[in-house]
């Protein structure tokens, strides 16, 4: 029985990096994190120490730099697809690339009732993600967002589950449901305004969370990636995390009061999580590696 080097990538992770447009007067800023693996033919680099076709990743992230001094980065998907094509393209023995964006949300702040040119304001931990594969001239992209945190005080149940020896959770009609989403969507193809879709997306899905009378999370997820789906014929699936971030209503009748669901603790863990994948019925499922890390 023989002993052979399997899947392997290597890369930059995290490339912390702001753009600042100073093109005018009134600003703009791009706040990235940026990682980047390459495949390709590595394997006398493992078996012999043959660096031949390792191009550093401290070149690698001197490009995610140049790149972004070269051309304004724009939407992320695109500055991705620059990155990875360039790589797979120049670097000798690299057949495929995988570029990883998370980009941070920056508000302008207001003075007399007008956002300032070059003051900004950081007002939540969303995140907008892409994740592009470059498979020799194959280009495939998955968008998304994460920890984008939602609640709604009222329109959710749980109710009708099975129940022994080891439940103690009550039944409830009226309940606080609350999550931190994170949700990505892979597009069909790469001919997508990424800004007005990504838009769109989010847009749909946080209605579709607000106007669903929710007997379960499940339910809600299915009807956040199906408005979505319905909305965006260019998107193939929706895979959503949604963490159930549990509200427990607080006993006040040791001191004589009636809580009619207005006082609550809010526990950050244990809690459940939810997770699933809202596909077409008639395209093919991609590889679970589109998704995950590390991505084999």
């Amino acid at each position: 029985m023989g002993i052979v080097m399997g899947p392997n990538q290597y890369g930059k992770a995290e490339v912390r990096i702001v753009s600042v447009n100073r093109d005018n007067a009134r600003h703009t800023i791009k706040d990235l994190n940026v990682s980047s693996s390459l495949r390709g033919d590595l394997d006398s680099a493992h078996l012999t120490g043959d660096n031949g076709n390792v191009l550093p990743t401290d070149t690698q992230k001197n490009t995610v730099y140049a790149f972004a001094k070269e051309a304004p980065i724009g939407e992320i998907e695109d500055f991705a697809l620059r990155l990875g094509r360039h790589f797979v393209g120049t670097a000798d023995g690299i057949t495929g690339a995988r570029i990883l964006i998370d980009e941070y949300s920056w508000e302008r702040i207001p003075v007399g009732g007008t956002g300032h040119d070059h003051s900004f304001a950081r007002s939540t931990d969303e995140k907008r993600t892409t994740a592009v594969t470059i498979d020799g001239d194959q280009a495939h992209v998955v968008s998304g967002l994460k920890d984008l945190i939602v609640l709604k005080s009222t329109g959710s149940e749980f109710w009708g589950y099975p129940k022994d020896k080891y439940t103690t959770l009550a039944e409830t009609n009226d309940r606080i449901l609350a999550t931190a989403v994170t949700a990505r969507w892979r597009y069909l193809h790469t001919d997508v305004d990424w800004g007005k879709s990504f838009e769109s997306i989010r847009a749909t899905m946080l209605e579709a969370f607000a106007t669903t009378h929710s007997l379960a999370l499940q339910q809600s997820l299915y009807e956040m990636g199906k408005a979505a789906m319905e909305k965006h014929p260019e998107v193939a699936e929706v895979r959503l995390s949604l963490p159930n971030k549990h509200h427990f209503l607080v006993d006040l009748e040791y001191c004589g009061l009636e809580n009619n669901n207005e006082v609550f603790f809010a526990a950050d863990r244990p809690y459940g999580l939810i997770e699933g994948v809202v596909t077409r019925d008639d395209v093919e499922e991609a590889p679970q590696a589109w998704y995950s890390l590390p991505q084999f």
